[in-house]
C-alpha cells in the first residue's frame, strides 16, 4: 500500500488527476502559483518524487518531461480506505463506525457503489417466497396492468 500523498504531493496530483493529460512541470506550477508562491524546482522536484513512487510516468519531451497519473483518484482513496480498513483489528466494527461517519448522500453513494458491484443480476429486490401473491400484478408483463 503506498503511503499517503504529502500536502503538497496531493495538490501537484490533484491537477495530473483532474487534466487527465500528460503535463509539463510549467503547467503545474502556473496553476498552483494562482494559489501560493512556489518555485518550478520545487514543482520539478516533487513532480520527479511521485515519478519514484510510482505515482507518474514521464516520457521526455525536448530537455523537458511531461508527466501522466499512473492511476486515478478513486483508486488512490480505495487503496487508502483499504489499508486502514485492514489494520483494524475488528474489521466489521470498523465498517460500522465508518459507515456511522457518513452523511445521507455518502450512504446513498455506498448503495450505489454495491450495486454497481454486485451486477444487474443481483440488484433486483428479490422475492425469497417466490409468492405470485406478493408480486405487483400491474407489474407483471402481458396483463395490462389489471
Amino acid at each position: 500500500m503506498p503511503r499517503p500523498l504529502g500536502e503538497l504531493e496531493d495538490a501537484v496530483m490533484t491537477r495530473v488527476w483532474k487534466w487527465n493529460r500528460p503535463v509539463t512541470v510549467r503547467e503545474v506550477l502556473e496553476d498552483l502559483q494562482q494559489e501560493r508562491s512556489i518555485a518550478y524546482t520545487t514543482v520539478m522536484t516533487v513532480l520527479d518524487n511521485l515519478h519514484q513512487k510510482g505515482w507518474v510516468r514521464r516520457e521526455a519531451e525536448g530537455r523537458a518531461y511531461r508527466y501522466e497519473a499512473v492511476s486515478t483518484r478513486a483508486a488512490y482513496a480505495a487503496a487508502l480506505m483499504n489499508d486502514a480498513w485492514s489494520q483494524s483489528d475488528n474489521p466489521a466494527a470498523a465498517l460500522v463506525a465508518f459507515f456511522g461517519m457518513m452523511s445521507p448522500e455518502q450512504r446513498e453513494a455506498l448503495r450505489d457503489a454495491v450495486r454497481m458491484v454486485q451486477g444487474p443480476e443481483t440488484s433486483a429486490p428479490e422475492n425469497p417466497a417466490g409468492n405470485p401473491a406478493d408480486e405487483n400484478p400491474a407489474a407483471t408483463e402481458g396483463d395490462g396492468g389489471r
